[in-house]
């Protein structure tokens, strides 16, 4: 049977389809970009947010649907320039509530194509104003299905992207990574401070590593108030303060660069003082307790990570980012396995057997992303319940 369609039109329907795969470019409203990294992979696209002739980062790439000023004002990514793998970003520009931190610490966002006029009621201001206003450049019009293919292959490795060609190749042959970098002094509170009721039944200092306010939240909600304190706090003036519990934050970048972090946290741990530990602040006690930590090949970045609880059985679909994991192997003190990846086989949840201690690596906060781990600020407070 002959086919229908001729082979100059089925050649032009092909060629339609594959172009409706090419980011749209508007020539005239944003100015031309390059991305390159430090592999010699090279993009070309539009600059939007704050205009930069180059600026450099380590590239990781975020696969969740939604919430991307979340994503972007989430301390963790210090350091780091973020490709979203859903293709349009903006589409419902931004608001006040949905910030994570005063302002973003990432090196800047790499998009498919960026919404410039917003549509949401919520929305007090466009993502592009929203950058401009904070200094964050972008890049858009990015193939970002290539790239976060190459970032699988090739890891999250260092890059640079901006309006001069010439400026973006040279800083992308000599852009570093985040390893031995202590990136959580850089984010952290300068001085202490109080979230939450004064007549909380549970007094809670957290350690602020780069933590995020929906965290803080969700403690308040569980009954704590909280007093949050640098990075740098020494383990002998938080046990002074003789709270129920003790809460280390998330955070950016590599857990060993973190200056005095481990030996606080064993100093925690011995303390007796019930403690709880997030994503960094978990590799952090992973370290503490002789564990070594690693850096994973491109990290874990989005909403959708199945993670199985060992205790139960049951498996939650959890909000990540990290770049680093922990190797449980040499750790010095009893330790049970809670969580565990089911993609990659990372651990996810860490319990001692012989102190109320516990973490965990995944965001049961979310902000953005499910809400299957909220559980874990109930045993925390439970924890706290226990050991008064």
């Amino acid at each position: 049977m002959n086919n229908p369609i001729g082979s100059g039109m089925e050649s032009k329907l092909k060629g339609e389809a594959v172009a409706r795969l090419i980011p749209e470019k508007r020539e005239g409203i944003l100015e031309p970009a390059i991305l390159i990294l430090a592999d010699g992979e090279e993009f070309e696209g539009e600059a939007f947010g704050a205009r930069s002739s180059a600026a450099t980062g380590e590239l990781v790439f975020n696969t969740s649907l939604s919430g991307y000023q979340e994503i972007i004002t989430d301390p963790s990514y210090a350091g780091q320039v973020v490709a979203f793998t859903y293709p349009h970003i903006g589409n419902y520009g931004t608001n006040s509530g949905d910030d994570e931190s005063a302002h973003p610490f990432l090196s800047g966002i790499i998009t498919r194509d960026v919404a410039l006029r917003p549509s949401s009621w919520r929305s007090e201001e466009s993502l592009d104003d929203f950058l401009v206003r904070h200094g964050v450049p972008g890049i858009t019009g990015i193939d970002t299905r290539r790239l976060t293919r190459h970032l699988r292959s090739a890891g999250a490795v260092p890059g640079a992207f901006g309006t001069d060609e010439s400026e973006v190749r040279a800083l992308a042959s000599s852009a570093t990574g985040t390893d031995g970098i202590d990136l959580a002094a850089t984010v952290s509170t300068k001085a202490s401070y109080i979230y939450g009721d004064d007549d909380a039944p549970f007094t809670v200092v957290a350690y602020d590593f780069g933590i995020k306010r929906t965290i803080l939240r969700h403690l308040a909600g569980s009954g704590c108030r909280v007093e949050v304190v640098p990075a740098s706090t020494p383990a002998s003036e938080v046990i002074a303060r003789n709270p129920d519990g003790i809460f280390l934050s998330n955070g950016p970048g590599d857990p060993s660069a973190v200056v005095g972090a481990a030996a606080n946290a064993l100093a925690l741990v011995e303390s007796g003082i019930p403690l709880f530990g997030i994503c960094l602040g978990h590799q952090i006690l992973g370290l503490a307790l002789g564990a070594q930590t690693y850096k994973l090949p491109f990290g874990h970045h989005g909403g959708n990570h199945p993670v199985r609880n060992e205790l139960t059985g049951r498996v939650e679909i959890t909000s990540q980012n990290h770049n680093y994991a922990v190797d449980p192997g040499a750790m010095e003190r009893s330790v049970k396995i809670t969580h565990v990846n089911l993609n990659d086989g990372v651990v996810e949840g860490l319990r001692l057997t012989d102190a109320p201690v516990f973490s965990v690596q995944h965001h049961p906060e979310a902000g953005p992303g499910p809400h299957e781990s909220s559980y874990l600020f109930e045993e925390f407070t439970t924890l706290m319940t226990e050991v008064r």
